[in-house]
């Protein structure tokens, strides 16, 4: 696996390394140890998946608090997303600034986000799967979100929206 660290401190682009041959190829999409070596937190307890019917559906932006803060290992798995984290940890120098990344099924990037980021995607085709590693169990009492249209974030979404929820319709535009 390789790690490219993004802009965003702690967290991680991880890109495959395939084995290709007449059949296929073969790669790792997760390593306890590599993380370790990395620096990142290999406590994944929980993995959930996601469909989207609709291209340009937003699912996000989420987060939980404290003690229930998670780190995320978030990878597309049929069709595309355009997945986006922002960090809201108080004493990060990158507080307040969002990253995304085009993940695919064909592709087979991952993003890590670490504790205390916010996270959420838009997916880019129809059909589209995503599934994602949590270093905590999901706690309703602790389940946070920002709206993913803020203007404190002006994240900027590829496609118009098609698809979100009212819950993540109706998140505050801010995180303070």
């Amino acid at each position: 696996m390789e790690f490219i660290e993004t802009a965003l401190e702690g967290a991680f682009l991880i890109r495959q390394k395939k084995i290709e041959d007449h059949r296929g190829y073969f790669a790792r999409a997760w390593c306890r140890e590599e993380f370790i070596q990395h620096g990142l937190n290999s406590n994944m307890l929980q993995l959930n998946t996601a469909f989207s019917f609709q291209r340009g559906t937003v699912r996000g932006m989420h987060y939980q608090e404290k003690p229930h803060e998670e780190a995320k290992l978030i990878r597309c798995t049929r069709g595309a997303i355009y997945d986006v984290i922002i960090d809201l940890r108080p004493d990060s120098p990158t507080r307040g600034q969002w990253h995304g990344e085009e993940l695919t099924g064909s592709n087979g990037t991952m993003l890590y986000a670490p504790e205390g980021f916010a996270h959420g995607y838009q997916t880019l085709l129809d059909d589209t799967e995503m599934c994602y590693m949590t270093s905590a169990l999901y706690a309703p009492e602790a389940a946070r979100g920002v709206r993913y249209d803020a203007p404190t974030f002006d994240i900027l979404w590829p496609l118009p929206v098609t698809a979100i929820s009212e819950q993540d319709r109706k998140w505050p535009d801010n995180w303070r």
